[in-house]
């Protein structure tokens, strides 16, 4: 089906979301009709955020928004579902339409196989009614479900559309860049050199998979690194629990300017711990790029500042290798709490490859390695 036949029948001119690469072509389609324009489309950083932003949508306009993600965030609306949403409280109507990645008897990274299998019971439980669209979905029945959905948003309830993988279709191609210069991958290599044998706590996506390519290459053990396959934005958080519990080691955080952003408020927790042995890096290229390269505000806003205000001791942005080895060894040498916030350009290699030991796997040889 083609997105524009979604969106046509939805009827909605107010978008907010979290990108997602199995809504690739309605995130294209957003980001060619509407850009980033906050009176129609704002990405924002979590889902939990995005059901905000659209119930203060609808008491501003009376009409009804949209909010789309991956189904791997539904964790992050249950609150604002059930309590601020719900019919019962404020009866705020809302259009969910959620990609599902993990369908059962669909192959999938395991971080997506109990959410694939949870998505519809999640829905289910929020009272959130729900229609699957998958490739044989026409367009008459796209317009009967809606029809029916404008009796259940008319009472105040919330509808979803779960997304099967290529349901949706979109011609036109959207290209993402910045005006940096430096490659992620060739920032973990930097990285990886600097912290030797010092563990390591690495984001979800493509960094993670960067990760364990470059210790392949160098004949390296991956029992250093625990590669946060899923839960996004929550990589610091672990590396604040494995800094605290082991005060002697220096504890390597690699993290993404998406993901620090969807949970902010762990910034805030570091930094009143102020753990002298973790170092913090937040590899930004301003776009959710594993799952398709759209922006996030990340690069409008001051991450140095943001860490500074948290209680980050030590906080530095660079953007050339040169700049990015001195601030390595300057934190590795400090004893103190340090962010390093570098400038990364969009793109990853056409083959770069996934880990090959199971999520399991991983946290045994990482949990044996810090004992």
């Amino acid at each position: 089906m083609n997105v524009e036949t979604l969106v046509k029948t939805i009827g909605s001119d107010f978008y907010t979301g979290v990108p997602d690469s199995q809504l690739k072509a309605l995130c294209n389609y957003l980001m060619n009709t509407y850009g980033i324009d906050r009176m129609h489309h704002i990405i924002a950083a979590n889902e939990g955020n995005c059901t905000a932003i659209a119930a203060g949508y609808y008491l501003a306009t009376g009409k009804v928004p949209v909010v789309y993600m991956q189904n791997s965030g539904e964790g992050n609306i249950i609150n604002p579902v059930a309590s601020l949403l719900n019919d019962k409280v404020y009866a705020i109507p809302v259009v969910f339409i959620i990609g599902w990645r993990g369908e059962p008897g669909i192959h999938d990274e395991p971080q997506h196989i109990y959410q694939g299998e949870v998505t519809l019971r999640l829905l289910e439980d929020m009272g959130i009614e729900t229609f699957v669209i998958g490739k044989e979905t026409t367009e008459d029945e796209l317009r009967g479900i809606m029809s029916g959905f404008r009796s259940v948003l008319a009472n105040g309830r919330d509808v979803a559309f779960v997304v099967r993988k290529g349901a949706l279709e979109y011609s036109k191609k959207v290209i993402y860049k910045n005006d940096n210069t430096m490659k992620r991958e060739e920032i973990i290599e930097h990285i990886v050199k600097a912290s030797g044998e010092d563990p390591v706590v690495s984001t979800t996506g493509k960094a993670s998979r960067e990760l364990f390519e470059i210790r392949e290459r160098n004949g390296q053990s991956h029992k250093y690194d625990f590669l946060t396959v899923g839960s996004m934005g929550h990589t610091s958080s672990i590396a604040l629990g494995v800094a605290i519990n082991k005060p002697d080691r220096r504890i390597w955080c690699i993290d993404g300017d998406g993901a620090a952003l969807m949970h902010m408020g762990a910034m805030a927790v570091i930094g009143a711990n102020r753990p002298k042995n973790l170092v913090h890096i937040v590899i930004n290229n301003s776009a959710h790029e594993t799952v398709g390269g759209m922006p996030t505000v990340a690069g409008s806003i001051d991450l140095v500042a943001v860490a500074k205000a948290c209680g980050y001791p030590n906080a530095v942005s660079v953007g050339s290798f040169e700049d990015l080895d001195r601030e390595l060894e300057k934190a590795k040498n400090l004893r103190e709490l340090s962010m390093i916030e570098v400038k990364c350009s969009i793109g990853a290699r056409d083959d770069l490859g996934r880990p090959t030991t199971t999520a399991l796997e991983n946290r045994i040889q990482f949990e044996s390695f810090l004992k």
